[in-house]
This record gives C-alpha cells, sequence and structure tokens, in this order.
C-alpha cells in the first residue's frame, strides 16, 4: 500500500531516513511530504515510531485535475468501501496551491459528493449515517496534481500525549526532537536547554537518545476503523518497547527564568516518563554554567515577534554569544527567525538550516565543537542515519 507522511518544511529529509530506518520501501521526499510503501505493519510502525512526521496517511489516489467533473469522476472511482463502512464519518478536508481548482470549499463538496455517491452505491442505501469511526479524508491539489488520501494518525503526530499544557509560545514537539537530532545527539551526550519552557526539546531530547518511540503510548484514528489486525498494533508496541535503550549515560540539564516554567518542564516530563534523566532549575541564561565537561546545548530562545520586543530579544543573542563560548567537546544548536542572529551572537554558524516554527521561517544555527587538538572518534553506534 502506498502512503504520506506529512511533515513541517525543512524536515522532509529527516522524515525520509526516519521511514527507511524503520523499513519502508520507495521512499521519496516533496516539500512538507514524504511517499513511502509498506504493508500493515509499516502504517502501524510509521505512526508509533515516526519522530518527525505529522501525520501517516493512506494514498488513495494521485492524478492530474484542471476541472470539477475529472476530479469527482475520478474520486468515485476509489473503492471507498474498502475503507469505509456504511455507518462511518468521512469529513473532507484539505487544500489547493496554483491550481485550476483554487476553490477549497468548492473541492470539499465535490470530493465528498463523490465519496458519498460511491458508497451509496456500494451499500445499495439512499442515505449515509455518518454516525461511526471517523475516516478523515485530505486531498492536496498543488498545480494541478491531485492527490486523495485517508488519515490514519488521527490527532497530530506532534501530539505525543505528554504535554496538556504549555507555555507561551512553545516549540512544536517534532520539531523539537528535529533540533535534537540535527544536532546529533547522542545516549552518550549531556543535552542543555537554557530556555527550557514547558520542556519540549529535553522530553523530545531524552525520547530520541533512549529511542523511545514518540507515539508509544497513544492511539490512532486507525485503530478504530476495524480494518487493520489490532495485534499489528499491539505487536508494533512491543517492538518499540524492546528498543528501548537501557542504563545510558544521558543526562538533560533545563534552566528558565520562571519558576513556573521548571514546574511546568517537571510535570510534562513525568508524564512523558522521563523525568530520571532531567535535572532542573530556575535560572536566568546570564547565570547559566554547565555541569559537565562536554555538552549539546540546544535551544529555543524568545523571539522578538512572538514572545518579546525584538531590541530584547537582540540583548538576549548577546548575552548567549558570551555565554556559549567556542570549547572542545560542546556544540550548539539555536533556533530563530531573526536574519541577524548571527551579527548580534557574535560569530558565524558552521551549518544553516532553514525550519518552520509557529508559522514562522526560521534557521538553526549549528555550532559544531571547537578542537585545538584531532578530533576525537565517536563510539559507534546503530542509530538510525542523521541527515545533514
Amino acid at each position: 500500500m502506498k502512503y504520506t507522511a506529512t511533515c513541517l518544511f525543512g524536515l522532509e529529509g529527516l522524515v525520509a531516513d526516519d521511514l527507511k530506518f524503520l523499513g519502508a520501501q520507495n521512499v521519496s521526499a516533496e516539500n512538507g511530504r514524504v511517499f513511502f510503501e509498506g504493508d500493515d505493519n509499516i502504517l502501524a510502525r510509521a505512526n508509533i515510531c515516526c519522530r518527525f512526521a505529522e501525520r501517516i496517511l493512506i494514498v488513495m489516489d494521485r492524478f492530474r485535475a484542471t476541472s470539477f467533473t475529472e476530479l469527482f469522476d475520478v474520486v468515485k472511482l476509489i473503492n471507498w468501501s474498502d475503507f469505509i463502512g456504511a455507518q462511518d464519518a468521512f469529513p473532507v478536508k484539505g487544500h489547493c496551491v496554483s491550481s485550476a481548482l483554487h476553490s477549497v470549499p468548492d473541492c470539499q463538496r465535490i470530493i465528498k459528493k463523490a465519496v458519498a455517491d460511491s458508497l451509496a452505491e456500494d451499500y445499495g442505501v439512499s442515505w449515509l449515517e455518518e454516525s461511526g469511526a471517523v475516516h478523515q479524508i485530505q486531498f492536496s491539489i498543488i498545480k494541478d496534481d491531485a492527490v486523495i488520501m485517508l488519515d490514519t494518525s488521527g490527532v497530530g503526530l506532534h501530539k505525543r500525549g505528554y504535554r496538556p499544557q504549555a507555555n507561551e509560545a512553545p516549540i512544536r514537539e517534532t520539531l523539537a526532537a528535529a533540533m535534537c537530532s540535527l544536532s546529533k545527539l547522542r545516549h552518550y551526550h549531556t543535552l542543555y536547554d537554557p530556555f527550557c519552557g514547558s520542556g519540549t526539546i529535553l522530553v523530545e531530547g531524552a525520547m530520541l537518545a533512549n529511542n523511545i518511540a514518540p507515539g508509544i503510548n497513544r492511539d490512532f484514528a486507525a485503530q478504530q476503523w476495524g480494518l487493520f489486525d489490532s495485534k499489528i498494533w499491539q505487536d508494533e508496541r512491543d517492538r518499540a518497547k524492546s528498543l528501548v535503550k537501557k542504563d545510558t549515560d544521558f543526562i538533560a540539564f533545563g534552566s528558565d527564568i520562571s519558576s513556573d516554567n521548571k514546574k511546568l518542564s517537571a510535570h510534562n516530563a513525568k508524564n512523558a516518563g522521563v523525568y530520571n534523566f532531567i535535572r532542573l532549575e530556575t535560572k536566568d541564561v546570564k547565570d547559566f554554567t554547565p555541569s559537565s565537561e562536554k555538552g549539546t546545548l540546544v535551544t529555543n530562545p524568545p523571539y522578538g515577534e512572538r514572545m518579546l520586543d525584538i531590541a530584547t530579544a537582540e540583548k538576549i543573542y548577546k548575552v548567549m554569544g558570551g555565554k556559549f563560548e567556542r570549547r572542545p567537546g560542546w556544540s550548539y544548536g539555536i533556533i530563530s527567525p531573526d536574519e541577524e542572529f548571527e551579527k548580534f551572537f557574535g560569530r558565524k554558524a558552521d551549518k544553516r538550516r532553514k525550519l518552520s516554527n509557529g508559522g514562522m521561517t526560521c534557521t538553526l544555527y549549528r555550532y559544531r565543537p571547537h578542537y585545538l587538538s584531532p578530533k576525537p572518534e565517536r563510539p559507534k553506534t546503530d542509530e538510525p542515519p542523521i541527515d545533514e
């Protein structure tokens, strides 16, 4: 079966590598999504284990559509009754970009009617109650390329279930995980976040380092359909649990100027089951003092456009530049929408990567460890490759 994993812009390579590592076949990345193929186990595994994707959807069909007639005719021919029962609900949503069919409400109406007509004919009924399990139909029409999909995830995959509450402007869980991965965080590292907020980077870092599957403790829409054997989902959860690393050296230090955020981080870490890896304190970034010789610092400082005025944010960047020195064994990954971040931080990044955060285009600025002598060898690892 063919699937697609949607993701934030800039994370397509990470999602593709993750899916390949999980055993998906024919993986191909496009803007904001990654197509792949696999059996029912791969579907369940992707939902449970894919760390950077937003949703996993079944690709029902892909075709060129320039008229409502074309759209209706092709959608109606899809074997919807193979997936949707006579009582099931099938809401429709999607988006259109640079296409002849540019009206989202009209496309929703046409697709809804086509699916309803197809189901009514197959079940020999004139009325569909839609009182059963929800089968969310999604469509994407980009430059007349139409993709019709069924959402198997339900609630977005970024909602791991550990963060019922968050501070102002929290970072998305999938983005936090990606920042940790791109910063080359490993199970033998010490993680720091001096602007920990609700603790998302700390929690996602701990889950990544210990290979804890992000969806191991939540349910998915497709489990309610009766289409997939429940044993498959349980087998994949058991598989994920068996792959959790034991007795790692990982530890994460988080600090924040707000004592309320410290409490919130602790609450979320406990919900995620990683509190034993995390140390928290109330501290201003100007008082940041590392507790180890080496460290991987990953952080999401306050943005001028979201939480502070720009001048205040840039003052913070200057303080960060003074505290986060170039030193052996230390790397830094800092996300910011400020195009002049490096100017105020005080030095150019070794690598930059454009990412989307809360609808804003941001850059992840990466600073590698500074070695005066030859770089030491890293321990061998069987972890998935990291997209540069």
